[in-house]
Order: structure tokens, then C-alpha cells, then sequence
């Protein structure tokens, strides 16, 4: 498994959050995995193509693409604050954010990934994001990042629908990662470890009939119900995100 990041051990790119993606390639090993840690900023498309150039000559094929990169909140000073502002009180600031550090980074990782699964004949693709397309989710930036994802999902699964790839996009609910502090209690019973998503990942790309999810999005909690699999305390947090 190849971890990528802009954060490493020696170049971290979030002072307030110094984990590294040396230490996120540790935690696979320790789990068993074979972790490769890889630092790549992917609102630079030249580390991105040297990312996928690196696994095609080490591997010459790959399975299983996952585009999570989001750097939407940077600088995060003031985070709910101005999250909460109405539009015409942002800053364009948020726009570069959201947008380059968010949907372009899943975009342009699919843009120079998508040939090599191509070239494998079949896989899957998975994209995060936090919605499942309709519902307004409180900023119109971030509204339209996130939603922007599931449009993406269904028009690569569009252009791929003559292919053995599969598209999907997955939606986490309320993470426990660094930066969620102050939540309220029924948020904190809500919360889900970042195993959750990886054990959905892990559900979809075992499933030999994936391709028939190719252009859904689909929140982690339902996934869980449909394959079975549970958080790593046994619960099977819902969907935060409840839509009609």
C-alpha cells in the first residue's frame, strides 16, 4: 500500500498537526500490512505523476485508488468562526482551500492514476467525500467542494462504464482524527475511527460485483450494514449525515 501526504517527518505542512506520513505507513505495517510511505503534494501534478510513474515501475499495475486528499480548512485558525460567516462575509481565501487542496487533488489523482488501473484492466476507485449530494451542508464552499465529488463520481463512472472499473464514492460520518475537538456529546457518540472508512474500502474492493455501485455515492454507516462489518469497538455508527 502506497501513503502519500504533503506532511513528512522532516518537511511537516501543518504545524498545529505534525503527524507524518512516515508514521501513517508505520501504523499499516503494524497492522500487517506493507506500508510505503510516499511524500506528495497532490496540488502539484508533477508529484502526482511521479507518484503513479513510481508504482508503475515498481509494480507495473494497480488495484485499488483511493483520492482523500482535503486541505479545505488550511490555515486552520478561527475554523468555526468563519466556517459559520454567511457568503458575502468569506474569503476567497477559502475557495483555494476547499477547492485546489480538495476536489482539484481528486481530481488530477484520478486524472494520472485512472491510465494505470486502465492499464490492469479492472478495479476501483473510491472518492471521499462528506455528503451524499442533497443536502446544503452549512458553507457554500465547502457545499460545493463536497458535493462536487459526488458529480465527479458519477461522470468518471460514465466515462469508464465500458470498462471493469468501478467509481464510488464513500462518505464517513464524524471522524475521530486530530482536529475534532468540541463536539457536542451526541456528536462524540457518533464518532467513528478511521478504521471504519478503511474496513468499507477494504468491503468494496474484495466485492466481485462492485462495478454494479460504480456512480454511488455511499455513506460508510450503510456500507457497513450492507457488507456486514462493524468499527473497531463493534458499533456500526450511522450515517451522520441523514438525508431524505
Amino acid at each position: 500500500m502506497y501513503v502519500t501526504a504533503r506532511s513528512s517527518r522532516d518537511k511537516p505542512a501543518v504545524a498545529e498537526f505534525p503527524h507524518s506520513v512516515e508514521e501513517t505507513a508505520e501504523e499499516v505495517v503494524a497492522a500487517g500490512g506493507v506500508g510505503v510511505a510516499v511524500a506528495c503534494d497532490h496540488t502539484d501534478d508533477h508529484d502526482v505523476r511521479s507518484l503513479f510513474e513510481r508504482i508503475r515501475a515498481d509494480h507495473g499495475r494497480l488495484d485499488v485508488l483511493v483520492a482523500n486528499a482535503w486541505g479545505g480548512y488550511l490555515p486552520y485558525r478561527e475554523h468555526n468562526e468563519w466556517f459559520q460567516r454567511p457568503f458575502w462575509e468569506q474569503s476567497m481565501e477559502r475557495w483555494d482551500g476547499m477547492f485546489t487542496a480538495g476536489l482539484r487533488s481528486h481530481l488530477a489523482t484520478c486524472l494520472y492514476g485512472l491510465p494505470l488501473l486502465r492499464e490492469t484492466g479492472y478495479g476501483l476507485v473510491v472518492l471521499t467525500t462528506f455528503t451524499r449530494g442533497r443536502r446544503y451542508l452549512g458553507n457554500v464552499f465547502y457545499d460545493v467542494a463536497k458535493n462536487a465529488v459526488c458529480r465527479l463520481v458519477t461522470g468518471l463512472a460514465e466515462e469508464t462504464k465500458d470498462t471493469d472499473l468501478a467509481i464510488v464514492g464513500v462518505s464517513p460520518g464524524w471522524m475521530a482524527v486530530e482536529r475534532m475537538t468540541g463536539l457536542s456529546e451526541r456528536q462524540r457518540a457518533e464518532m467513528e475511527s478511521v478504521a471504519y472508512i478503511g474496513r468499507a474500502v477494504v468491503e468494496l474492493a474484495c466485492d466481485p460485483a462492485v462495478s454494479r455501485r460504480s456512480g454511488q455515492t455511499l455513506a460508510v454507516g450503510d456500507l457497513a450494514r450492507i457488507y456486514g462489518f462493524t468499527d473497531v469497538d463493534g458499533r456500526q455508527p450511522t450515517p451522520y449525515v441523514i438525508e431524505p
